[in-house]
């Protein structure tokens, strides 16, 4: 009989996605470590083109009495969710990647001449911003919903643990600490912030996104 895993998902997940991890005889807690809360914000001041780099930005930016103002502006998006998600409420997405990093460089090497306005979070990473001061582009940034820490004490011995932000990754060692579990993380500001506290069993998804590090769980104990 196969021996079953046992993981800790530093988010809800959807029950198909949960299924996807029984089936493989998997079990999972999954808990939320962290909670979105959306910002009153001024929508003044908005550049020719708009950049996100979460679904939680744009939910803000979309419940805003506001929004419709932005249409027809060029969209510049991190992650295949943000931009199915776009698209969804009928914006055209102009750039996506799968890293602010390399959403950083496209702006910086081909639209340099553009002004842009960043929709962000109250933990947003310094990498975007960074770049294009550096590289002179003219941007503005709207701070549009803050993320709060969650933080449960784990009692389960876990074999995994995922992460789906560097944000929960802090939630997480709040109450916890991680020992000889496997890391599962969507992306590499994830991992980053795991190798920072001396975490070494870290494993990457190959793309971001949550279906993606559920595949890498799966191969992994399988």
């Amino acid at each position: 009989m196969a021996t079953t895993s046992n993981i800790v998902s530093t988010k809800k997940l959807l029950p198909n996605q949960k299924q996807l991890l029984l089936d493989a005889n998997i079990t999972v807690f999954d808990k939320d470590f962290i909670e979105i809360k959306i910002k009153n914000f001024e929508l003044v001041n908005v550049n020719q083109n708009l950049i996100f780099t979460s679904q939680n930005a744009v939910q803000s930016v979309l419940q805003h009495p506001k929004c419709g103002e932005l249409q027809g502006k060029n969209v510049f998006c991190v992650g295949i969710k943000t931009k199915e998600f776009l698209e969804e409420n009928g914006s055209e997405v102009a750039v996506y990647t799968d890293y602010a990093s390399d959403l950083a460089e496209i702006i910086s090497l081909i639209y340099a001449d553009e002004t842009f306005t960043f929709f962000c979070g109250n933990l947003r990473k310094d990498i975007l911003p960074n770049t294009l001061h550096k590289n002179g582009i003219i941007f503005n940034e709207i701070e549009v919903y803050e993320t709060n820490s969650t933080s449960h004490k784990i009692q389960t011995k876990a074999d995994g643990i995922l992460f789906f932000s560097p944000s929960a990754v802090e939630s997480y060692l709040k109450n916890n600490t991680i020992k000889h579990e496997t890391c599962f993380c969507i992306g590499e500001t994830s991992a980053e912030a795991l190798q920072n506290k001396k975490v070494k069993n870290i494993v990457i998804a190959e793309s971001p996104s949550i279906e993606n590090v559920i595949a890498e769980v799966i191969e992994y104990y399988n």
